[in-house]
């Protein structure tokens, strides 16, 4: 994925795709049903907490990140939360009934501030490293495509499954 030790570009791409994604799904009536089934966990999803956990990833792991950065340390430092934290599952059930438009604007500033470190990024940046719980050593770059683009992407191909099945209006 990186381009000469800097993946910034392929993340920039991947990060105005899926914001493209996300604004069509944001513009339209919220599908009904349930996602398939997690493959770890078996949890299933309305619309509602796909939008709300979106409304608060990103501003979550763009902290964590920065912290990371901040350190410098030379080597992982811990990092992140796992599916379980009372945290997250609270900060879903918070926002499930709000309206697609309010979370939604949580959603863009969070995907600009993304999109402003990609672009400071430094080569520094990328040589960092996370210990996460549950996934142990994570690289920035990977840390990058499973907690925040990727991320976006997974909830994405959610919402893009929720409004395959939606019946035709």
């Amino acid at each position: 994925m990186a381009e000469q030790n800097n993946p910034a570009p392929a993340f920039l791409a991947r990060l105005d795709a899926v914001e493209a994604r996300l604004a069509a799904h944001a513009a339209a009536p919220p599908p009904p049903g349930l996602t398939d089934p997690d493959p770890p966990t078996g949890e299933q999803w309305d619309a509602g907490q796909v939008w709300s956990h979106l409304a608060e990833i990103l501003g979550y792991w763009q902290r964590e990140v920065d912290a990371l950065v901040a350190r410098q340390a030379a080597e992982a430092v811990p990092f992140g939360r796992v599916k379980s934290d009372p945290g997250r599952i609270a900060a879903v059930e918070a926002r499930r009934h709000e309206p697609v438009p309010s979370n939604w604007a949580q959603v863009t500033p969070a995907i600009a501030k993304l999109r402003q470190f990609l672009e400071q990024s430094t080569p520094r940046t990328w040589e960092l490293h996370g210990l996460h719980s549950a996934r142990g050593d994570m690289s920035m770059e990977r840390i990058v495509d499973e907690f925040m683009v990727g991320h976006l992407e997974e909830h994405a191909d959610q919402l893009d499954g929720l409004m395959a099945r939606a019946p035709a209006r």
